[in-house]
């Protein structure tokens, strides 16, 4: 009889089974998709990037149950035992976007755009003219400045419909890739995690216009030291929270809020201002310094349950 493998080789097994069915779902989905001559635009492009996301969910399933032949409560840390970093995880995208909105400002050439100029710029070339004659009227209307109600927005739907589209990745990249890399200690898991949430994007920034539409090429090498900066805090949310969806929430809600700088902000492109620009990155790159100051050696013991 065959020794049993021991389980550094379960986990190398259960990795190399996630890995790549997380990129051979997402990628493969994208693919045929175009291949077929689908439609770049909504809702068909929203449904396809529902259904990318997705793919990490269904990787971790299917090789924790099939590779590692294992529980998923565990290793894809689905709890909902509420603790204060779901609060934390809801509310920090805000302040990240308010901070992004002012190191915006330091770019060259940007400035602040009350009147939003530069936004309804950009939504009047996506819209037809009856859409954005409409969409002005609206706007008059309005009993608040945009700005506002774009956070109250991100506020409803970072924690609801976008956490469980968050989720759908969290599941994989802060649960059962999280669970696994964990004896590479918190500091090298969440840069290899970083790495490769960012070069899975790839199709999205490439093909789907995500978060780099003027600039899809240099767009994924941005995205992955965007991904590889913004890892630490998500993945400190999963090991304090002791859950993947309490980093569903944060991720939601860093959805919900990636928008909010450009509404009043004018000049700059999309490599260099908002919450994936080089603004962005300023911003999260001080986050993570604070984190790793605040607590340089984060560990399981220190999970808040």
């Amino acid at each position: 009889m065959a020794p049993h493998p021991t389980n550094r080789n379960i986990d190398q097994k259960t990795t190399l089974v996630f890995l790549g069915l997380a990129f051979g779902l997402s990628w493969g989905m994208t693919g045929a998709y175009l291949g077929l001559g689908g439609p770049l635009r909504a809702p068909w492009i929203i449904l396809l990037g529902v259904g990318f996301m997705a793919g990490p969910l269904m990787a971790a399933v299917i090789a924790q149950r099939w590779a590692a032949r294992g529980p998923l409560k565990g290793p894809l840390a689905l709890s909902w035992r509420l603790n204060r970093w779901w609060l934390v995880a809801w509310l920090a995208p805000v302040g990240l976007a308010l901070a992004v909105t002012g190191a915006s400002l330091l770019v060259p050439g940007v400035t602040l755009d009350w009147e939003m100029t530069h936004f309804l710029e950009r939504m009047r070339a996506s819209m037809s003219p009856e859409d954005y004659q409409t969409m002005l009227h609206r706007q008059r209307e309005l009993p608040l400045h945009p700005l506002w109600l774009a956070l109250l927005q991100g506020l409803v739907a970072g924690p609801t419909v976008n956490a469980l589209f968050g989720w759908f990745e969290e599941a994989g990249w802060r649960g059962l890739l999280f669970h696994l890399w964990r004896p590479m200690g918190f500091w090298n898991a969440q840069a290899a995690i970083g790495m490769v949430w960012g070069l899975w994007h790839a199709p999205m920034v490439l093909w789907m216009g995500a978060n780099y539409p003027q600039h899809p090429v240099s767009g994924v090498l941005l995205m992955t030291v965007f991904t590889i900066l913004l890892a630490p805090l998500i993945g400190y949310i999963r090991l304090r929270s002791g859950s993947s969806i309490a980093a569903g929430v944060f991720h939601g809600s860093i959805n919900a809020m990636g928008g909010v700088p450009l509404v009043v902000l004018s000049g700059g492109s999309d490599l260099s201002v908002g919450l994936t620009g080089a603004a962005g990155l300023m911003v999260l790159a001080l986050a993570v310094g604070l984190l790793a100051w605040f607590d340089p050696h984060p560990t399981e013991s220190q999970t808040l349950r």
